[in-house]
């Protein structure tokens, strides 16, 4: 067993006179409460068909995206895909491993080629008192902006940092920034549900920071079924997401790079809406929000959201041609290299054209 590293009303208009702010949803942990250590066990490469009885008290695997498994639980044995969101750092060779949901999973089978496994439990390691409580999002350009939904800082969802540290304490990827060019929306698509947004969030980050090896998680932002906007990569010590300390040369704020779309992640902030939108449409809730922090980003970049981008890659020189608002799959379509997926899924990827539309109006009532 190991521990680390092995305006808006609903879903469907704008507000045209009165601004409504958004409530949060649920109650949540504040500063003071505990949030509990992931605890992990790196298991393989595992025989396809071999059966595994778990080290840890399950709930999540982590698998290479694309994973075929059965698992056992007290209902007997059911298969299961791992269809989450592959993500991707530049240069990577492969996808990502993704998420699968095992709470009560109590033996595990892998289909088709051997496959390393990561077991994670969320919620029974030692308890480390949370830094930091929600607060409503900040974004350059937007303090006095009344459209803000309620954010839960790294320290408010309680980031393990040291997950973003090689063995000697050094980083394992510094943070990069660069200029703005485009937004993507994902899903994180799993095909059973990770009920606890927070568990949920914590295990995207293991994931891709220590058995992805991207150094930590690779949204900017992700959103759960309430609205709440969780920060995703690290940027800076400011309460400021997504942004680093300094602007670039034309004077518009830099981006910290992430690793969400393989290949094409300079200059292209991703923003994760939880759950799978190809089983269960978004709330209405998360839509308000998604569209809202689309609308401040491109208002604090002076992005157009009913724009198209022609996107160069600063780093590799790869380059798309592709809406300013795009999801994730349309960057298959833009550039093969870029690798096929479904997500945002079918669901949240057919609203984008009215978010867009409904962005770029609330970037006008704030102009």
């Amino acid at each position: 067993m190991v521990s680390r590293r092995s305006l808006l009303r609903g879903a469907t208009g704008l507000a045209a006179a009165a601004p409504v702010a958004l409530a949060g949803g649920e109650a949540f942990a504040a500063e003071g409460d505990t949030v509990p250590e992931t605890l992990a066990a790196a298991r393989g490469p595992v025989d396809a068909g071999r059966t595994l009885q778990p080290e840890l008290k399950l709930t999540q695997l982590s698998v290479p995206a694309g994973t075929d498994l059965r698992v056992r639980t007290a209902d007997g044995w059911r298969d299961l895909a791992a269809n989450g969101c592959p993500a991707g750092a530049d240069g990577a060779t492969a996808p990502g491993n993704v998420l699968v949901a095992a709470a009560g999973v109590t033996a595990y089978q892998i289909k088709g080629a051997p496959t390393a496994v990561t077991e994670l439990n969320t919620v029974d390691g030692r308890k480390r008192a949370l830094r930091a409580q929600p607060r409503a999002l900040s974004l350059p350009r937007a303090a006095q902006t009344p459209w803000r939904p309620r954010y839960l800082s790294r320290a408010a969802w309680g980031a393990d940092e040291s997950y973003r540290l090689n063995p000697d304490g050094t980083l394992d990827t510094p943070p990069a920034f660069y200029g703005v060019q485009t937004l993507t929306v994902h899903h994180s698509g799993e095909d059973n549900p990770i009920d606890d947004p927070i568990q949920h969030v914590r295990g995207i980050y293991y994931t891709h920071a220590v058995t992805n090896d991207w150094g930590d998680i690779g949204y900017q932002l992700l959103i759960d079924k309430f609205g709440r906007v969780f920060e995703g990569v690290y940027s800076d010590a400011d309460p400021i997401p997504v942004f680093g300390p300094e602007p670039g040369a034309d004077g518009r704020p830099q981006m910290v790079n992430g690793a969400h779309v393989g290949g094409f992640n300079a200059g292209n902030i991703g923003i994760c809406v939880l759950g799978n939108t190809m089983i269960t449409p978004p709330t209405a809730a998360a839509v308000r929000s998604l569209t809202i922090v689309l609308a401040l980003l491109a208002r604090a970049t002076n992005l157009d959201p009913e724009g198209t981008t022609s996107y160069v890659n600063p780093v590799s020189g790869a380059q798309a041609t592709l809406r300013t608002i795009s999801g994730h799959r349309d960057w298959h379509t833009a550039n093969p290299a870029a690798g096929a997926t479904l997500c945002c899924g079918d669901s949240l990827y057919g609203q984008l054209p009215a978010i867009r539309t409904r962005a770029a109006a609330l970037v006008n009532l704030l102009s």
